[in-house]
């Protein structure tokens, strides 16, 4: 990718504060998951409790686990979409199921989304990025091409529809499963980068969030602030990459309020959308406001001038794989 790579660092917290983060999610009760219906729905794999459930695997030597949530109204008789939502540094399955209203857009929807755990609340984005994973080259790729055979060998999965969101890291890895496998139809990261190596990826559709007054991965480049000091390449020359690697004409640009979105239409359907959100920082916008978890978690309030979820679910639900 026309990208050149970045410099990474990462400034690592102390043993100590991860265990308050811990433990304050815990008691905030931001860590309590919704929990299955007790209902369930039959694939030809098996059968699968509709709500949310926790799975544990085993990949390259290590427990891994992940949140499905499956809709209790959905329908298995037919093909349905996945969205893998993967949460920030500090963040956990649980955290982002209740953070982030996904279950929510999932209902409505009609799609199952899966909420993978990140080893030690973090996930590996290349160059040493971050935490435990990256320090130790923890293979997350691996883990969620595991997952996603997994959910797929239990339910009907569209495999046109196999989509990725997620926040700060968790955006960033969403980036690194674009550049690393060919799952995925599209991605939706939000106050996020790329960083490492991304020489030949597939191409895929992308709609990118960002705030322009993000400290922690700032809009234009550079050193950010935050638990984890990120060195990465300005958002919109990310987004530049991408239309290079779905061979897209020059965006259409506009501006409503605080919010501006460059929208590219390339061929086969894809799409490369960047919006931006005058002011904002680095946050999911439309969630809920928990000041205390925001604090910990090093983001700031979210915005009130778009609801991601919803846009990237849109986004999502017309830009499945060309044919699909």
């Amino acid at each position: 990718m026309p990208v050149e790579p970045a410099r990474r660092r990462t400034r690592l917290v102390s043993s100590a504060a991860v265990v308050v983060v811990v433990l304050v999610l815990a008691l905030t009760g931001c860590t309590a998951g919704r929990g299955s219906t007790g209902g369930s729905a039959t694939s030809g794999a098996g059968t699968v409790a509709t709500g949310s459930s926790t799975q544990t695997v085993s990949v390259d030597g290590r427990q891994r686990t992940f949140r499905l949530y499956l809709p209790p109204s959905l329908t298995l008789t037919r093909r349905v979409p996945v969205v893998l939502m993967l949460h920030g540094g500090f963040g956990s399955a649980e955290q982002a199921e209740s953070s982030y209203g996904w279950d929510a857009a999932a209902d409505s929807g009609h799609f199952v989304v899966v909420y993978p755990d990140g080893l030690n609340r973090a996930w590996n984005v290349e160059g040493g990025c971050c935490g435990q994973p990256g320090r130790r080259g923890v293979d997350d790729v691996g883990f969620v091409r595991h997952v996603v055979g997994l959910v797929s060998r239990e339910l009907p999965i569209d495999p046109a529809r196999v989509f990725a969101t997620g926040i700060s890291n968790g955006g960033m890895f969403a980036y690194r499963l674009a550049c690393d496998t060919t799952l995925f139809a599209a991605i939706g990261p939000d106050s996020a980068t790329l960083l490492g190596s991304c020489p030949s990826p597939a191409p895929l559709s992308v709609i990118h969030i960002h705030g322009t007054a993000d400290q922690n991965i700032p809009y234009d480049g550079g050193q950010g602030n935050g638990f984890a000091t990120i060195d990465g390449p300005a958002v919109r020359a990310v987004v530049a990459s991408w239309r290079a690697v779905d061979d897209c004409p020059a965006p259409e640009v506009s501006t409503s309020g605080m919010v501006t979105r460059s929208v590219a239409g390339c061929p086969d359907g894809r799409s490369v959308e960047l919006i931006t959100i005058a002011g904002a920082g680095h946050q999911w916008p439309g969630a809920a406001p928990k000041p205390l978890v925001q604090k910990l978690l090093g983001t700031d309030p979210p915005s009130t001038a778009l609801d991601a979820t919803t846009t990237i679910w849109l986004f999502f639900a017309t830009h499945p794989k060309p044919g699909g």
